[in-house]
Order: structure tokens, then C-alpha cells, then sequence
């Protein structure tokens, strides 16, 4: 008799984990934007570094979390990188961050905005502190394969491409970007 109400209160809450998952996930789903703007085209900068996509998934950054909403600070900084201001986007995270410093979305956007200014030392530095507090976090593992790109660091960009292909159990547009922004990378230094 025990045995029979324990498994049935575990199949209820299954069902109900079920349901509220596929009930929430068509909200997730119409929130995420395609890419748009200059992040996702190639860069046309003088090095052969700088000539593949920065990070297609940027314009995802821009969407503000639940849990954001409330840190005025975080949401100023990702309203600042929306719209390319890199300085502002420091000033309100690393503000965000002074609250908040076991956050690691906040890290990897400020290393975000530290590498479009191409300061790749303070950019690596947040992206390694991103990584620290979540070793799966997918953007921070892209952003940093980047950076490593655009320091001319292959084998390193390499590294995180591994690394997100062991976080990404399904198809992730973060392993897919990093991906062609090595092939593109290759391609260049080939030439």
C-alpha cells in the first residue's frame, strides 16, 4: 500500500513538472529574437582576426531575464550593449557586479563589452570569472573561444568549442557560431 501511494505521488510530480514545462516553453520560445545588426555580420576590420562574425547570438543578450529586472544596473548595461555602447555598458554592469559579484551572466556580458573594445585582458579575465561560477555557462565558453580568435589563439578556441559540445547535449547556436567563427578563422589564416 505505501509502495503504491510513493509511486504514485512520484508519477503526479512528474506530470506536473512535465506540464509546466511544455506549458512555459512556447512563452521561452517567442521572446527570442533573430539576429540583427552588425554582431552578426562579418567584421571588416584590418586583421585577418577580425574578419569572421563576432557572435550571432548577441541580440539574445539584450532579452532581460526575470531576475534582471530587478538590478536596474544589469538591465541599463544590457540596454547599453544593445545599442553598441561599450563604456556604458561597463559603467552599469560593473556597478550590477559590485552587488551581485556571483553572477555569472553579469561577468560574461562585461567581458563582452571589454572585448568589442578590444581590452581583451579585463575581457578574459570576466569571462574566465563567468566560467568559474558556471563551467556550462554556453555564452561565455563562445564569447571566450572568440576572444582567444581575436588574440590569434586557435588551439585555445579550439578548447571551448570541445568544451560546448560537451554542454550542448541538443544542437546550441552558441557551439554552431563558435564553429564558424573558427572555420572563417581558419579560412583566413590559410590564405
Amino acid at each position: 500500500m505505501t509502495r503504491s501511494l510513493l509511486i504514485a505521488a512520484a508519477a503526479g510530480l512528474l506530470a506536473a513538472v512535465l506540464a509546466s514545462y511544455f506549458m512555459a516553453g512556447p512563452a521561452r520560445q517567442s521572446r527570442i529574437e533573430k539576429p540583427v545588426g552588425p554582431d552578426n555580420a562579418v567584421a571588416g576590420i584590418t586583421s585577418a582576426a577580425e574578419a569572421w562574425p563576432i557572435c550571432s547570438t548577441m541580440p539574445a543578450m539584450v532579452e532581460t531575464p526575470d531576475w534582471a529586472a530587478l538590478d536596474p544596473d544589469f538591465a541599463a548595461g544590457k540596454r547599453a550593449i544593445g545599442r553598441g555602447d561599450w563604456e556604458g555598458a561597463i559603467g552599469a554592469l560593473a556597478a550590477a557586479a559590485l552587488r551581485d559579484d556571483r553572477n555569472a551572466e553579469i561577468q560574461n556580458h562585461l567581458g563582452y563589452a571589454y572585448r568589442r573594445l578590444r581590452q581583451f585582458d579585463p575581457a578574459m579575465l570576466h569571462y574566465r570569472r563567468a566560467l568559474a561560477l558556471n563551467p556550462r555557462h554556453r555564452s561565455a565558453h563562445e564569447h571566450l573561444g572568440e576572444a582567444y580568435l581575436a588574440q590569434g589563439d586557435l588551439a585555445k578556441a579550439r578548447e571551448h568549442l570541445a568544451a560546448l559540445e560537451q554542454v550542448c547535449l541538443i544542437p546550441c547556436e552558441e557551439y554552431d557560431d563558435l564553429k564558424r567563427a573558427i572555420a572563417e578563422y581558419a579560412k583566413l589564416a590559410s590564405r
